[in-house]
């Protein structure tokens, strides 16, 4: 039985067999742009920028130039990112009118467009890329184009908007604390983080330069190979001669506050990764959970001194996070830094045991737009900074109502992406 092809390369055949070509496909993207009931997925969208970059790829393949691995996909980009022309407003008004459009693109805009994508736009995100549920003071908050009532999650807000309204087929994110795996699970869509020191953040904005790493987001497993290679040659591994892959199922104190949802989806892929012939086993660290109060003071010191001198200009919540970082000693940060190392040593320990572990992103299914959301930073981080005090890649796997995180050792993208990549393929069977 033959699965059907992923997005991705549906669309690159329909390319290839002259069915669509990269303008039209273009156009139809920027119809759909900023269709959630917010009309912000984008900060800033000039359509015809967007169609010119469509017609170069397409003159460039007339041309007879090398075969491009992302050739005319529409991708939205993150706007704490440079774009020739284009504002990077980092989530801020105060940033948008105080810094000159940019004269060079980033290292992301520049990888994006050799490799033969189109951008669509500068992405919304929650402000100063310091939060995790797409609301935003000057920009509003981001809504979920396939239900109004519901926030996006963030901070890479726009970009899981960007693929449920379809103006983008991928986009380029950032995860510090959760940032791409928080709105790929609460969007349900397929995300990955790639491992700390990963990419090069010329032409980006930092929120702290400890933690944070580039991601992607799109809707299939299968995807993320050839979305990571194009970015940053990260072919995916050979298959190994292990016959065993061994994973490690979190349990413990992290999971109690989890919806009942969450822990059916937990289920329902250990069933998938036993059936894939995965040796599923549960782990319990009891340093876990100790990453939110290591993660979060010492982000806040790091983001403190990037926006030094602005902290009045943001919205009042992030400027007290702000104040709290610029508050702690260096004494105070150096015993955090210390606790860091710690906990590090001992996450990689886990490595040696599995070679991924399976854990939740978000103890919630649903982000109610316009409910208070003081508490959620925290519940969510929770889980998913452990992964960000480790620098480690992770691969959001897509559930009914939620998604997954599943982690590697630092540095071992390649073999998650080559095992996600098997994931995506048996989903894909079960839906036939």
């Amino acid at each position: 039985m033959t699965p059907r092809p992923s997005p991705i390369a549906a669309l690159l055949a329909a390319y290839k067999s002259r069915e669509t070509d990269p303008l039209a496909q273009v156009r139809l993207s920027l119809s759909r742009a900023n269709c959630n009931a917010s009309r912000n997925t984008y900060i800033a969208l000039n359509s015809s920028w967007t169609l010119a970059e469509a017609q170069r790829q397409l003159d460039l393949a007339a041309s007879g130039g090398a075969s491009l691995p992302l050739f005319g996909l529409p991708v939205s980009l993150k706007d704490c990112f440079d774009l020739t022309g284009f504002p990077t407003s980092c989530g801020s008004k105060f940033y948008a009118a105080h810094k000159q459009n940019a004269s060079a693109d980033s290292w992301v805009a520049t990888r994006l467009r050799a490799a033969g994508a189109v951008i669509t736009g500068k992405a919304h995100l929650h402000q100063l890329a310091y939060g995790i549920t797409g609301e935003n003071l000057d920009y509003g908050d981001c809504l979920q184009p396939a239900d109004a009532t519901l926030l996006t999650g963030g901070s890479s807000s726009g970009a899981a908007a960007s693929i449920q309204e379809g103006s983008a087929i991928a986009a380029i994110g950032t995860d510090t604390g959760g940032s791409v795996r928080g709105p790929a699970a609460l969007c349900e869509l397929a995300g990955y983080r790639s491992s700390l020191g990963v990419g090069d953040w010329t032409g980006g904005d930092h929120l702290a330069p400890s933690f944070d790493t580039f991601g992607w987001l799109c809707r299939d497993l299968r995807d993320l190979p050839l979305l990571a290679e194009a970015l940053f040659d990260l072919a995916p591994a050979n298959p190994t001669l292990q016959t065993t892959t061994r994973i490690g199922i979190l349990t413990g104190p992290l999971l109690e506050t989890c919806e009942p949802t969450i822990h059916t989806a937990m289920e329902a892929w250990q069933d998938r990764l036993r059936r894939a012939g995965c040796e599923v086993q549960p782990f319990n660290p009891p340093f876990w959970p100790e990453a939110w109060d290591i993660y979060a003071p010492l982000q806040a010191a790091e983001a403190a001194k990037i926006h030094a001198s602005f902290f009045h200009e943001f919205d009042p919540v992030i400027a007290a996070r702000l104040e709290w970082g610029a508050s702690l000693g260096e004494n105070e940060v150096r015993q955090l830094r210390q606790r860091h190392a710690a906990f590090r040593q001992q996450h990689d320990q886990l490595f040696h045991q599995f070679d991924f572990l399976l854990a939740p992103i978000s103890p919630l299914t649903r982000l109610l737009a316009g409910a208070d959301h003081t508490e959620t930073r925290a519940r969510l981080l929770r889980l998913t900074t452990p992964a960000s005090l480790g620098g480690n890649p992770a691969i959001v796997l897509p559930s009914p109502g939620t998604g997954l995180q599943l982690i590697a050792a630092h540095n071992n993208d390649q073999r998650l992406l080559r095992f996600a990549e098997s994931l995506g393929e048996q989903l894909a069977l079960e839906e036939r």
